[in-house]
C-alpha cells in the first residue's frame, strides 16, 4: 500500500526544502511524475489507520502555509 502527496506551495509559506523535510521525517521520499512525495506502509492499514496517518501530515505540515492531496492506494 502506498500513499502519494501533491503539494501546493504559498510564496508566502515556507521554501519547498523546508516542506520536503518534514515529510521526510513521516517517511515520505520525493519522487518525480504526477505525485510529489510517496509513504511506502509496511503493511497494509484500514481506513481509520490511513486517516490517522492524515492527520499526522495535517500536524506536521500546519503552519508551513502550504496545501497537500493525499491519495492512498
Amino acid at each position: 500500500m502506498r500513499t502519494y502527496l501533491k503539494v501546493t506551495f504559498n510564496s508566502d509559506g515556507a521554501k519547498p526544502s523546508r516542506v520536503r523535510d518534514a515529510l521526510a521525517g513521516l517517511g515520505f521520499q520525493p519522487m518525480h511524475g504526477a505525485h510529489d512525495f510517496v509513504y511506502d506502509w509496511p503493511d497494509s492499514s484500514d481506513v481509520e489507520g490511513v486517516l490517522s496517518f492524515g492527520d499526522q501530515i495535517h500536524a506536521e505540515l500546519q503552519g508551513l502555509g502550504c496545501l497537500f492531496e493525499m491519495e492512498t492506494v
